[in-house]
């Protein structure tokens, strides 16, 4: 396995600034996000250090250069939008950035795009599905076709009541996950797989290693803590409004060795890509590197 960093936590820096930076401190790969450029909908989105609807071949050999020079890969490409939003013209927006997101890849050689399936979140599961079938197939197709495969990953998108109350992502449980591959069972459609949305909605995060091992494209690091007085407060009915709250690996509840002991017993041997989106390590730029750094020594012992 080789670990890595999301480049969202860094906005106000250039790729080449975040990627000197990793590799000094021992990382191996970056995912680095794609957003288009312009004013962020929500924290750590709307983050651009690969402009994909600027890239050209000569571009894109030039980054590749510009890494190979630290050392560092590409592990992902990150987007993670809403392509079943409610307003069809946001909606045909986000899917047609999704689709140069997946040439960029393309030209980097980069096999990963990850993103998030969408989803209006005032309709149920059925009706979000009945989208999904309209919207998903031709995304995956144009993927496929273009030598890329698409990671879902698995948040619920529901931090705060603008999300309320089905947030804005389908593809957060497993019946939802096999309900997916049942619509489209192409082998390039997958998860980004993120334990601590597992951790949220007190799902196994063992057996899903187990029962998606074959799914499992792309891995996101992110730790969760469950403010315990909170939940006493508002109860799972929140939907974790009031009691969850994100944090970086080793400060949370998730139990890493028994999650990447996992990944390696099902045959996983792939990115590891720490999400920084912890608000005790983000007010500045030497905060936001500290958490980075937690989260590597956390994890560097049991990732080789």
């Amino acid at each position: 396995m080789k670990l890595g960093l999301f480049t969202a936590a860094f906005p106000s820096y250039s790729l080449e600034e975040v990627a000197k930076w990793a590799t000094e401190n021992g990382f191996e790969t970056l995912e680095i996000a794609c957003w288009p450029i312009g004013k962020a909908n929500r924290r750590y989105a709307g983050v651009t250090h690969i402009d994909v609807s600027e890239l050209t071949p000569e571009k894109a050999k030039e980054i590749l250069a510009m890494l190979k020079k630290y050392n560092l890969q590409i592990s992902s490409l990150g987007y993670y939008p809403n392509p079943l939003h409610p307003d069809p013209e946001h909606r045909e927006m986000v899917v047609g950035h999704l689709k140069k997101v997946i040439l960029a890849a393309e030209m980097l050689n980069v096999e990963v795009v990850g993103t998030f399936v969408g989803k209006d979140k005032d309709k149920t599961v059925d009706a979000n599905f009945e989208v999904f079938e309209k919207v998903w197939p031709p995304i995956v197709k144009f993927a496929k076709e273009h030598g890329v495969k698409i990671a879902i990953e698995n948040c619920p998108m529901i931090f705060s009541y603008d999300e309320w109350p089905g947030g804005n992502n389908l593809a957060s449980t497993p019946a939802i996950w096999r309900r997916m591959w049942e619509i489209i069972p192409d082998e390039n459609f997958g998860l980004n797989l993120d334990p601590s949305h597992l951790v949220l909605q007190m799902i196994d995060y063992e057996r899903v290693v187990r029962e998606f091992k074959d799914r499992i494209f792309h891995v996101h690091a992110k730790d969760l803590m469950i403010d315990r007085e909170g939940l006493y407060n508002h109860g799972v009915l929140s939907q974790g409004m009031g009691w969850q709250v994100p944090r970086l690996p080793g400060l949370g509840d998730m139990d890493w060795p028994k999650f990447i002991a996992a990944l390696y017993q099902h045959g996983y041997n792939s990115f590891i890509s720490i999400e920084h989106e912890d608000r005790a390590f983000e007010k500045t730029d030497e905060l936001v590197k500290s958490g980075f750094l937690i989260a590597r020594d956390v994890l560097r012992p049991l990732i080789h």
